[in-house]
């Protein structure tokens, strides 16, 4: 092996990826091997025989190992002589790149749209065919543009509602046709009647209570759709008031003895988060909320994984932060095990309810699991 080859741009190299490393010559080589297009941008890579550089994910026929260098940057490699190739255009920003501009493009003519756009018309508007555009979009988004657009509108409505519009304008003033068309999926988009949640939970009736756990006091509240939060703390009288303040004008009694089960069940998520949830959960969240939300719950009990893991799950690589601020709202303490989510070296990250909680339930998924 040359001597050249083990330095990029003619400096040691030290270089990452999200999906794996490539601080040597070896795990270089081998990402050039299996075309990984998570090198992609991290390093390029020229061959001496033929003077061109290329992406480590080019398609062209593999070069000889000793013919190779690598190099940090097109712009180092253009300076060592070399020209880039035709075919993966390393100059060029990736396909990727490009699929996902498309992709944001789209949500933007969605969002600044009265009404819901045509398929037909976006996908012209990024000059893609219906069918590849919608392909794509479900691929980069996890939804359908006409899901999107649905989620899209039903912010709009919330956060108008929030502002105190009248029903109404809030419903013609997010895209809806008509009254029918939004009522007929209001509860589900709100939780609860438009009026209701304009009025910050006015007419709703939501049952909590709040109980001793090890972890020290939980609140458990919920609609007649099913639990909707579940909170930890070491204040009981603090953990009300937020529930308080996330719905100011709702009807929030004390829960009956019926109620004592659905309490009952959380405490002992709480003893042993690896039992399974059995009671009906009332999830409210983004698209995205949602999204973020159902990949946690598919953790195994005593696994962990990372936030990038998770935006890689859900179709969307680099939305590791926006990951981050999903499991930060989540309202469902266990329930919804954002707990199991850690950073990239697997060192405990910030936790809605306190760090020393998130450790703990790590370590009784571990010993219990």
């Amino acid at each position: 092996m040359m001597a050249e080859a083990n330095k990029i741009g003619g400096q040691p190299a030290k270089v990452r990826s999200t999906n794996g490393d490539f601080t040597d010559d070896k795990s270089r080589w081998q990402a050039i091997v299996r075309r990984d297009k998570a090198a992609d941008g991290v390093f390029y890579c020229a061959v001496r025989t033929t003077g061109i550089y290329c992406r480590p994910s080019c398609s062209s026929r593999r070069p000889k190992r000793e013919n190779v260098r690598f190099f940090a940057s097109a712009e180092q490699a253009r300076r060592a002589g070399f020209r880039p190739c035709k075919r993966c255009r390393p100059d060029d920003r990736s396909l990727d790149a490009r699929h996902r501009d498309a992709v944001t493009n789209a949500c933007r003519l969605i969002e600044n749209s009265d009404t819901i756009p045509n398929l037909i018309n976006l996908a012209n508007a990024v000059g893609m065919s219906r069918f590849h555009f919608h392909r794509l979009f479900k691929m980069v988004t996890g939804v359908t543009p006409r899901a999107y657009a649905a989620a899209h509108r039903a912010r709009r409505v919330r956060e108008e509602l929030t502002q105190g519009a009248r029903v109404t304008e809030a419903i013609y003033g997010a895209g809806f046709h008509s009254n029918g068309n939004f009522y007929a999926s209001a509860i589900e988009q709100l939780g609860m009647t438009p009026t209701a949640f304009r009025d910050g939970g006015a007419g709703s009736t939501m049952r909590f209570a709040v109980g001793h756990c090890s972890l020290g006091s939980i609140l458990v509240a919920a609609t007649d759709k099913g639990t909707c939060a579940i909170f930890l703390g070491d204040d009981p009288n603090a953990l009300a008031r937020e529930l308080q303040d996330r719905f100011p004008k709702a009807r929030i009694v004390g829960g009956d003895s019926t109620f004592d089960r659905w309490v009952a069940h959380a405490v002992g998520l709480v003893e042993n988060p690896a039992l399974g949830v059995d009671l009906p959960l009332d999830i409210r969240g983004t698209a995205f909320q949602v999204r973020v939300w159902d990949a946690l719950r598919q953790i195994p009990p005593g696994s962990t994984a990372s936030y990038s893991e998770i935006a890689e799950r859900i179709g969307q690589p680099k939305a590791a932060r926006a990951v981050a601020q999903a499991c930060a709202a989540n309202p469902l303490a266990i329930a919804i095990p954002c707990h199991r989510v850690v950073r990239t070296d697997e060192s405990m990250s910030g936790y809605r309810w306190g760090v020393k909680r998130k450790a703990e339930l790590l370590e009784r998924e571990r010993v219990r699991g």
